[in-house]
């Protein structure tokens, strides 16, 4: 804020010129910054080490692809029924982005975070923090993953590509201790899955918290791009409907088991 008011600091363009955070974007970015270079630059405020870039490009490519998932179904369907609107079927499958699929860093991070301001030493937060969550059956974010068992393979390539450009941090150190905590308690491994490890390196390189979310909807938006080209190309959304109108049966039973019209 200014005495006259609000300002921003993002960008400005007039007749021949666009300037971005200070740079001319023709002359001084277009050519020389990559797009993951930009990204950083316009959510973080500062252009990105080597090392930086490495990390958050390998993690925009992990989420930026995972087959058949409810973001690509929604962007699907919404493709076959808007078929000139590729913006609408887009914004339509991220719409589906969150706690549960894909934006789940959020969470982690957030426990990562508040692991900061704990008193007590790393094992230690990291077992309580695995007791409150197993032993009241809550997910935990960032841990296990429906299909990827014993392992998530982009865990471990994305901690590899980190290691390869010396990141490893406190927030890296904390989510290992929370990871062996879990296992602990639980008898059996609960593996840290890439939203988990996406969120640690997050907070390492600088990305805020406020902006986590935003980095998987970006990545994701690309991806769903190729679903909406085959989608044209090789159509599937009516062989979905189909499969779902012949999967899920029309039933009057109530499945809380009371009379009709006594529900809640």
């Amino acid at each position: 804020m200014t005495a006259l008011g609000p300002v921003t600091r993002t960008a400005k363009s007039d007749a021949t010129s666009i300037t971005v955070r200070g740079k001319d974007l023709a002359d001084e970015l277009m050519g020389h910054r990559s797009f993951t270079e930009m990204t950083y630059f316009l959510t973080v405020g500062r252009m990105p080490n080597p090392g930086e870039t490495a990390v958050l490009d390998a993690c925009l490519v992990s989420l930026m692809e995972h087959g058949w998932t409810p973001t690509s179904i929604i962007t699907r369907l919404a493709a076959h029924s808007v078929p000139d609107d590729t913006q609408v079927a887009i914004a339509a499958g991220l719409l589906a982005v969150g706690p549960v699929f894909a934006g789940t860093m959020e969470g982690c991070a957030e426990i990562l975070l508040a692991g900061e301001d704990d008193a007590a030493d790393v094992p230690v937060w990291a077992e309580r923090v695995a007791r409150e969550y197993l032993d009241a059956k809550r997910p935990l974010p960032g841990f296990g993953h429906r299909v990827h068992k014993p392992v998530d393979p982009r865990s471990v390539r994305l901690l590899e590509i980190a290691a390869e450009h010396g990141i490893d941090g406190p927030y890296l150190r904390r989510l290992k201790a929370l990871g062996e905590a879990v296992d602990a308690v639980r008898g059996k491994p609960l593996p840290v899955n890439a939203t988990g490890v996406i969120a640690a390196l997050f907070l390492e390189i600088g990305i805020p918290l406020r902006a986590a979310r935003g980095m998987a909807t970006v990545s994701r938006a690309a991806g769903l791009l190729g679903h909406i080209v085959e989608e044209h190309n090789d159509p599937s959304a009516r062989t979905i409907w189909q499969l779902t109108r012949e999967g899920i049966p029309y039933s009057e039973e109530d499945p809380t088991g009371g009379e009709e019209g006594n529900g809640p």
